[in-house]
């Protein structure tokens, strides 16, 4: 099965998309990626979603990625006197760390943390921002808070601080055993919530080991502060604009959002960008003209790929949706604009032999009217520079490794396949040839450019540059 676009699509499996039937017609319809979510659900009900994505891929002949999200640590106010109440503008609130008892000079606090790190003047957001605290009063298990904007308070309600730094992992002990129960059951990509630094991600590949890919989820405004460096250190990102967009000001968002596309697409990492895509079409057939142009907004501006939560996981349409945010990609890709925008970042090749060669890959497909560019790999590595190069044909990427094709399933402009091992410039050639035939992308006459390293088999060492014309079989 090929796909008409280079955007990929990830989409959360949930309760309205568990039964095999279901997940096979979310795949048919353009999910590349599907995302486990360990926020809800049993071990037992994402174990049983793992076996039906391994037998449909087994079915369908084609990589399928699978990303297990981490829940991450939640900050909540603890039980509120009769469940809760609406507290006005101007009003003072006392949170302390043991002993509350829900009134409003004693709203329960389980987090030490919060108390170890918040000072005065720092912002304190409840209920989704609801209701807008700043912090006057500080003490080793007590904080008083102005009440800035009011709103409802209830039981259990998250809280989420933009302007502290605290002092927690981002893997918490349901974390851990969520992650070795995810590992076990093969996962391709781990998504780390909470991440405030560099040394977050650190932790995460401890844990994680070398063969998984890290996502880091930008949610808290201060990894904004280390975005390089935890770049860098990440196998992909997340832009998570649910939790962005509380802790920062919205009219903010848009702009991050860009930024961290731009810094990604220099780095050679996929970003995806999440949240409320398409939100309406939980509930309805169709979405808003405005959450069509969000959509269309994240391939303008780069991204490898764009997210469906409750949309695929909890919705009246997971199919409609996906299908629908699939012809939005495929609409604004092949729009007139698209390809100029998409050049217009001006990328600096890193001047190394690898970088060249993918940046000629890319030049040369272009001037011959090669129909792909036809990536060999063995870590995925070389498949990533070509895919930064963002060139005007498909990359078939290939590798005779399972894991390593699953991995480049959330690859922009990447078809990957498993394929065999080749051990000479020949075989190479030939299978370079034989899998643009089987996989539709090329037939007789057609040119196809070919990016391999020589010695075979070895990652790293990107350094051939071939030409082929598709010959009758």
């Amino acid at each position: 099965m090929r796909r008409t676009r280079n955007a990929k699509i990830v989409a959360t499996l949930g309760p309205a998309s568990s039964d095999a039937e279901m997940i096979e017609k979310l795949f048919d319809a353009g999910v590349d990626v599907f995302r486990l979510n360990f926020s809800h659900g049993s071990q037992e009900d994402h174990a049983k979603r793992m076996d039906t994505l391994r037998a449909l891929e087994k079915k369908k002949g084609r990589p399928i990625g699978v990303l297990q999200d981490l829940q991450g640590p939640k900050i909540r106010v603890g039980a509120l006197d009769d469940g809760g109440y609406h507290v006005k503008a101007g009003e003072k609130l006392r949170f302390v760390l043991e002993g509350g008892n829900g009134k409003r000079d004693s709203i329960p606090l389980p987090h030490k943390q919060v108390f170890d790190a918040i000072a005065p003047g720092h912002t304190m957001l409840v209920n989704d921002g609801r209701i807008r605290l700043k912090a006057n009063g500080i003490g080793s298990d007590w904080i008083e808070a102005d009440v800035v904007v009011g709103g409802p308070m209830s039981d259990r309600k998250g809280v989420n601080l933009p302007d502290t730094l605290l002092d927690l992992s981002p893997i918490t002990e349901k974390d851990r055993e969520d992650l070795k129960f995810g590992l076990g059951l093969g996962v391709d990509f781990v998504a780390l919530s909470f991440v405030q630094r560099a040394a977050d991600v650190i932790e995460g590949r401890r844990l994680v080991g070398s063969d998984v890919g890290i996502c880091s989820k930008i949610e808290k405004p201060k990894a904004l502060e280390q975005l390089e460096d935890i770049v860098a250190l990440s196998d992909s990102i997340m832009v998570a604009r649910g939790d962005l967009g509380v802790e920062i000001p919205l009219e903010f968002v848009p702009e991050r959002q860009k930024e961290m596309i731009q810094l990604c697409r220099k780095a050679g990492k996929p970003v995806i960008i999440a949240t409320q895509m398409l939100e309406s079409m939980v509930e309805a057939p169709n979405p808003t003209r405005a959450e069509a142009s969000d959509v269309a907004t994240a391939i303008y501006d780069g991204a490898d790929a764009v997210m469906l939560s409750a949309e695929s996981a909890s919705g009246k349409y997971p199919a409609e949706a996906v299908a629908m945010m699939s012809r939005v990609i495929e609409a604004t890709e092949k729009g007139a604009s698209y390809r100029a925008i998409v050049d217009s970042l001006n990328l600096k090749t890193e001047h190394t032999v690898e970088h060249g060669m993918a940046a000629a890959a890319a030049l040369v497909a272009e001037n011959v009217e090669a129909k792909a560019i036809v990536a060999f790999t063995s870590s995925g590595t070389t498949a990533v520079r070509a895919a930064r190069e963002r060139p005007n044909v498909p990359i078939i990427a290939l590798t005779p490794e399972l894991e390593v094709a699953r991995k480049m399933s959330m690859l922009w402009g990447a078809h990957s396949v498993q394929s065999a091992l080749v051990d000479s410039y020949d075989a190479m050639v030939e299978e370079a040839i034989a899998q643009a035939r089987k996989e539709g992308f090329a037939m007789e006459g057609d040119r196809v450019v070919i990016l391999s390293g020589v010695p075979f088999g070895q990652s790293g060492t990107t350094n051939n540059l071939r030409v082929a014309r598709i010959y009758n079989s």
